[in-house]
């Protein structure tokens, strides 16, 4: 209704994850140089954890309109699977014909997939979402999985989306300790800043041909960043009550008088739970417009003083940044030590018959050549990477940690 009084050409804040409106907040912009970098190593696995609707599901969604024919992907949305359920799920995930199969048959299933793909020249990816409704035994077998090799080739890489709670069992759980050696990337997904929800709602506008109309009042996003935390599925419900409430009302502008009555019905919704409406921000009726600006900007300074993160938190955080720079280390240098040893063999090769070795050398040097350019692109997405972990640091005020 709302789209044809304002003439868009499609409902610009549905909740459906779609990737055409995916908007690059800071937080989201770290998460994809962290999917960037965990991709191109090829191997182990990549966490993004994020509260409900913070944006996961969209991040993915757009990351694999960016992946190219070349990379086989299984896609998996859990539920409270134990180890043999995971088996058959993610072989199934691959289109893998498991049914009525035990573990040993599904797993061997995997494992020629694996190896057929990438024989093919293909590399394979597990996406698993919702993995804080994984067992132990469940994330043990995906740890198992990362175990097939073709040579020196993983087979498969698995990007693990969840909630905080996720992140808190990998970083605190003795069992998981293997796997959380193989952690080669991790982001927890923040909600947006104050200042992000306004180009938030406009880029989203400007997808479906918006024309200016209707126009929002000053101080109505500082408020609705107030009232919905800054998580993304939050603000595009406010948002289709408010433009629902505009075109019903034939309004040009949407005011914060509207933006109050939206908020004060969304909290009094009997869906209490599913409410977008942040339960300590109860909107007052008699509350003026003004008096609402006054507020938001004061809990804008608030907020912007009272930057320093729990000690729990920064203990998880600052355990997993570690477990990153180690991964990140290890994986450097253990490309750097294949080329010095590749080097070794070309020298003794030579050295023995340097006629009869000329074309075994040559093709050693060629595959030189492609590991030190892959090596160079690797040094780039690490020093990225670790910059992106300093100014992490340096936000939160630990430079010392940094």
């Amino acid at each position: 209704m709302y789209e044809q009084f304002y003439g868009f050409s499609e409902r610009p804040f549905q909740l459906t994850p779609d990737p055409a409106y995916f908007f690059e907040s800071i937080t989201h912009k770290k998460a994809l140089s962290y999917l960037g970098y965990g991709l191109n190593q090829g191997e182990g696995f990549v966490v993004i954890t994020g509260e409900v609707g913070s944006g996961k599901s969209t991040l993915v969604a757009h990351l694999k309109e960016k992946l190219d024919d070349r990379m086989s992907v299984g896609e998996v949305v859990t539920s409270a699977l134990d180890g043999e359920e995971m088996i058959h799920v993610a072989a199934r995930s691959f289109g893998l014909d498991v049914e009525g199969r035990d573990k040993a048959a599904a797993l061997a299933a995997i494992e020629h997939f694996l190896h057929e793909e990438a024989r093919n020249g293909k590399r394979c990816l597990l996406i698993v979402d919702e993995s804080q409704n994984l067992s132990i035994g469940a994330l043990e077998e995906l740890r198992m999985l990362s175990n097939f090799q073709l040579g020196a080739h993983p087979l498969l890489q698995t990007l693990l989306l969840g909630q905080p709670e996720f992140k808190r069992l990998l970083a605190g759980s003795d069992e998981l300790e293997q796997l959380r050696q193989r952690v080669i990337a991790a982001h927890h997904l923040d909600a947006m800043q104050p200042g992000e929800i306004e180009p938030y709602v406009r880029h989203r506008l400007n997808h479906v041909g918006w024309d200016g109309e209707p126009a929002f009042e000053q101080g109505l996003f500082t408020r609705m960043h107030k009232a919905t935390g800054g998580i993304p599925r939050k603000i595009n419900q406010v948002m289709t009550r408010l433009l629902l409430l505009g075109a019903v009302e034939e309004q040009s502008t949407i005011d914060l008088a509207m933006l109050e009555a939206v908020i004060e019905e969304m909290a009094g919704d009997s869906s209490a739970e599913d409410s977008p409406v942040d339960d300590r921000i109860r909107p007052d009726p008699s509350k003026k417009a003004a008096q609402a600006v006054a507020e938001a900007k004061r809990e804008e300074s608030d907020r912007a003083r009272a930057s320093t993160a729990p000690a729990e938190d920064r203990g998880v955080e600052q355990g997993l940044a570690e477990a990153q720079i180690a991964a990140i280390e290890a994986a450097f240098g253990g490309h750097e030590n294949q080329i010095a040893k590749l080097r070794r063999d070309v020298s003794e090769l030579q050295q023995a018959d340097p006629a009869s070795n000329a074309g075994v050398s040559e093709a050693i040097e060629e595959r030189l050549a492609t590991m030190e350019a892959r090596l160079a692109e690797q040094e780039a997405s690490i020093r990225h990477v670790l910059e992106l972990l300093i100014a992490h640091f340096e936000t939160d005020g630990r430079r010392e940690a940094a």
